[in-house]
């Protein structure tokens, strides 16, 4: 059998706690669609953390962990929270193991990327003065311009931001010893004294990055969530109406969402599978 033929086991972690989303569909539909681009044979299998306390094993090849609602920081003494944890270590101590191959990726996006932070202790994971929501340029740092997660990708790109909490004042020695880097941060406020600019994208390690931004947004989701009624009133409300209906132009814009979306998931299955192949 070619080993590029293999099947191709990806798990999804579910952090949604069963509350509406559209994040959990616009991540099967990019999977579907890059297995379908690519050809591959692919066994995806969805784990709902936080209501069943399921997480997957170390046999899946690749990870992608999900947003979800809440704070990040309220849960380090709930069962699914502990669970979570442990899988994160779990991974991590199989890619550290010198004849463990191959070695496992895994994505974490929002929700899991701030409890991925709180995991390695690598910055101040808080909360914001207000809510986040909305599609929001994003600004690579020199290190982000040579990520290959990011290949193709305009600096700024734009990405939908939906979040409470932010990471900040990351601990930059730490990240360099775990061989981790600073991606992305947000846009910068000149208007809003003395307030950092949140990081919106880390590499944590070889294996393991993450994104604030939510890289699996379609416009069909960001439609949705735009017209219901708290969304629209938070982002008047925050930005005003001429933002909230800027944003509405940006949809159907191939330059913005929709080239995140094409672009970010894919690259990073195009790398987690290339660990598939054994070399030469």
């Amino acid at each position: 059998m070619n080993p590029n033929d293999r099947k191709i086991k990806i798990a999804v972690l579910d952090l949604y706690q069963g509350e509406p989303n559209q994040g959990m569909r616009c991540l099967q539909q990019i999977i579907d669609e890059w297995t379908i681009k690519n050809n591959k044979d692919v066994q995806l299998d969805i784990f709902d953390v936080r209501r069943n306390l399921e997480v997957p094993d170390i046999s899946y090849d690749v990870f992608i962990s999900s947003g979800g609602p809440g704070s990040p920081l309220d849960t380090a003494d709930l069962e699914w929270d502990k669970k979570y944890m442990q899988w994160i270590r779990n991974v991590e101590n199989w890619n550290n193991g010198f004849s463990n191959y191959p070695k496992k990726h895994i994505f974490f996006i929002c929700h899991s990327f701030q409890l991925a932070c709180r995991y390695f202790k690598i910055a101040e994971v808080c909360k914001r003065n207000s809510t986040a929501f909305g599609i929001f340029p994003v600004h690579m740092t020199h290190d982000g311009l040579n990520e290959i997660i990011f290949s193709g990708m305009k600096d700024p790109f734009y990405a939908v931001d939906s979040r409470d909490y932010q990471v900040i004042q990351p601990n930059h020695n730490k990240l360099k010893k775990m061989g981790g880097k600073i991606l992305a941060i947000e846009k910068e406020r000149p208007h809003v004294n003395h307030l950092e600019r949140a990081v919106m994208a880390l590499r944590f390690n070889d294996y393991f990055i993450g994104t604030q931004f939510h890289p699996e947004a379609d416009a069909l989701g960001m439609t949705v969530h735009l017209h219901t009624k708290e969304k629209k009133e938070t982002v008047i409300k925050n930005y005003g109406e001429e933002k909230w209906e800027s944003m509405i132009e940006h949809l159907n814009d191939p330059d913005k969402i929709l080239w995140t979306y094409s672009h970010i998931i894919p690259n990073f299955l195009n790398i987690a599978v290339e660990e598939l192949v054994p070399q030469s």
